[in-house]
């Protein structure tokens, strides 16, 4: 029987990324009474020199933005495609005969019983119906 794992708590790896100081928290609290949100004591009015500006690429028409971004999304489709078919382990001809053999008996056997099943019933039906 194998080990059982331990999760580990989900407060002891917050209060360890707190203790780090490496990422900023926002708290909920405020610290100005102004109800304006705190960042690792800054209020929000602060923070204007400290987070960086979020950057607005120039804007392309639509056409344009679509038919690069789907040649690109299927350029991308194809090539992991062709990486997973690379993983395939693809079977023999010996293994893909012996399969198809196989399968074309089960259909003919199942074809068989319900032809054999719907013969009885229609003869079931007619002697029901006279």
């Amino acid at each position: 029987m194998g080990r059982l794992l331990k999760k580990k708590d989900c407060s002891k790896q917050k209060k360890k990324k707190e203790d780090n100081g490496s990422e900023p928290t926002l708290e909920t609290t405020t610290e100005d009474g102004g109800g304006k949100p705190v960042l690792n004591g800054v209020t929000s009015s602060g923070l204007k020199g400290i987070l960086p500006k979020k950057t607005v690429p120039v804007a392309k028409t639509a056409t344009e933005k679509g038919e690069k971004n789907f040649i690109g999304k299927s350029i991308q489709f194809l090539r992991e495609v062709k990486v997973e078919l690379k993983k395939v382990t693809w079977p023999s001809r010996k293994q893909t005969i012996g399969s198809t053999v196989v399968v074309i008996v089960v259909v003919m056997i199942i074809s068989l019983f319900l032809g054999v099943v719907d013969m009885g019933l229609s003869a079931l039906v007619k002697v029901v119906l006279q």
